[in-house]
């Protein structure tokens, strides 16, 4: 396939191959992890980012490349998750910014935008990194515009786009020392490049084997709907989960100022008793989730906004898929009006209780291993009536995430923790105090406690590497400290005090915080604490069955 100009069905077509590419590589980029811990997702977070794209744009019956673009944009941004998902969905904002009001473009203006999907990633970006996903789809952008002609086709524009993107994704070992020592090339800079490659293949005429995921699909299979759960007998008890699109009309409504809280106003009212509200605007676009027994009211006063692109009620007795069971739903309680609300990413059960006994208001669903989204986020906060909402990331590659909701959000001031890691929050949630009544010193006061701690991880390694001057072999137990790998060894029985060992100056701490993971035995419990007490008698030893997947043990040192 030849083309000249491309359209937006052909777009459709072009991005969807290359999210069907990505997905049936995947696991391929999440290996490329330079740490050897069981955590790499860095693929399933491309392939969850693009693939809320490819559902947003899927169902679109238009040619308008600029109709396909606003809603690619839209789709990924909201889907977006982990650093690499965040950055490919602002390299698909900054594209598609290029693409709007066009019907179709030509190689010299697909160029164009993808010039502005460069500059929109790297202002994304407090502190760009080169050899990462941004110096590959730079310079594959830089070396295509330069190399085009007006006469150019779509399909060599993407061929030289391509060749400069495996050019620079095999250098990238060569800009990020700690990419060459472990051996591995950035992993999402190779996510992009599947995706590309996918791309041309398309334009070569062969479509890419996969299955995608669709949206919102939990991790697994879904269990089949069971209609029996609501009989001829039974009464409404949970609503309707209703979901629809609007489109914003300019005969009804100053499309430009319209401010969502209007909507939100709204489905509040008592008439309606709104429940998990999500409200959201792009440009003349509002999405909106919400729980409500009369979802006939909701649809007739929403037309005066505007009119549906879409619409999904679904009775909540039927919905397998709810993150609440049907008597946790039916105990919640509209929550109270705060002034300061806490919400924070963890997983496994006893560090959720934890958490919620400090005073978190809301858990995130998240690890390592499952970055939650732009929309994961939008969501908890919305489950919250607060003025100012205080979020705990707990890993490096979902704060972007975070900060990316908290410029969408206006439903209060969102503030970001830096916080890295659940024992970084566990030593900030101890330090809770709103006393002061002011936002400033709580925030500062969390930041202090996070700098104090010290904070250590142990698991096991997935393949053999070195790093950071470390040589660690496949099934070994490794340990990191403050993020830096401190620790190689096969001593089971050792570990946790081997790794304390390593910490600087840890005869001037007091307090150890001992997370135990899933799997930990009870006699490995015992054996570490006391070898713990005995090696550091100085030190206060707390110890909590946390429960998590992918790390044995999560240490707080302060």
């Amino acid at each position: 396939m030849i083309l000249k100009k491309l359209n937006g069905k052909q777009f459709t077509e072009l991005i969807t191959n290359g999210a069907l590419n990505l997905r049936a590589n995947y696991e391929e980029v999440d290996n490329l992890n330079v740490f050897p811990v069981p955590d790499g997702d860095t693929g399933t977070n491309m392939c969850r980012t693009i693939e809320g794209g490819v559902n947003a744009i899927s169902k679109l019956d238009t040619e308008s490349i600029g109709e396909v673009a606003k809603e690619l944009s839209k789709g990924t941004l909201m889907s977006a998750r982990g650093n690499s998902g965040v950055i490919l969905s602002q390299i698909f904002r900054g594209i598609c910014k290029g693409l709007l009001d066009k019907e179709t473009v030509d190689a010299t203006q697909l160029a164009e935008a993808y010039k502005l999907g460069v500059k929109q990633a790297y202002n994304s970006v407090v502190t760009p990194v080169e050899g990462t996903i941004l110096t590959v789809f730079r310079e594959a952008t830089e070396y295509a515009c330069k190399n085009i002609k007006k006469t150019s086709t779509i399909n060599e524009f993407y061929e030289l786009h391509l060749k400069q993107a495996l050019k620079t994704l095999k250098n990238t070992k060569e800009l990020l020392p700690v990419l060459k020592e472990a051996d591995v090339i950035d992993s999402g800079g190779c996510g992009y490049v599947y995706i590309v490659k996918g791309i041309v293949k398309f334009l070569d005429g062969e479509k890419i084997e996969a299955t995608l995921s669709q949206e919102n699909e939990k991790e697994g299979s879904a269990p089949a709907m069971d209609f029996s759960a609501f009989g001829a007998d039974d009464i409404l008890k949970f609503g309707y989960c209703t979901e629809f699109i609007l489109r914003l009309q300019n005969s009804k409504v100053d499309v430009k100022n319209f401010d969502v809280q209007t909507i939100i106003d709204v489905l509040n009212d008592e008439e309606i008793s709104g429940d998990s509200i999500v409200v959201l605007k792009d440009e003349d676009v509002v999405k909106v989730h919400v729980h409500t027994k009369q979802p006939g009211i909701v649809l007739t006063k929403m037309r005066e906004y505007g009119e549906f692109l879409t619409i999904k009620i679904e009775n909540m007795s039927l919905q397998h898929n709810e993150t609440m069971s049907e008597e946790e739903r039916e105990t919640k309680k509209k929550r109270e009006h705060k002034k300061y609300a806490l919400v924070a990413v963890a997983q496994g059960k006893g560090i959720i209780e934890q958490f919620k006994a400090f005073g978190v208001d809301v858990i995130v669903s998240g690890n390592q291993t499952m970055n939650p989204s732009t929309e994961d986020f939008i969501k908890a906060f919305n489950e919250l009536d607060a003025e100012n909402i205080i979020v705990f990331p707990n890993n490096k590659n979902i704060i972007m995430a975070a900060e990316q909701a908290k410029k969408l959000y206006k439903g209060a001031k969102v503030v970001v923790i830096p916080c890295v890691s659940i024992p970084q929050c566990y030593s900030a949630l101890t330090m809770l105090d709103f006393s002061s009544d002011d936002l400033q010193i709580i925030v500062g006061n969390f930041k202090e406690a996070i700098h104090n701690v010290v904070s250590a991880e142990i698991t096991t390694a997935i393949r053999s590497t070195k790093v950071q001057g470390i040589n660690i072999i496949k099934g070994q137990h490794i340990g990191i400290i403050n993020g830096k790998m401190a620790l190689a060894t096969s001593y089971k029985n050792r570990v946790v005090v081997d790794l304390l060992k390593k910490i600087p100056d840890i005869e001037e701490k007091e307090v150890l915080t001992l997370i135990y993971g899933d799997g930990i035995t009870e006699e490995e419990k015992i054996k570490n604490v006391e070898a713990v007490q005995k090696k550091f008698p100085f030190l206060e030893i707390g110890a909590i069955d946390g429960g998590q997947n992918v790390y044995k043990y999560l240490i707080a040192v302060e």
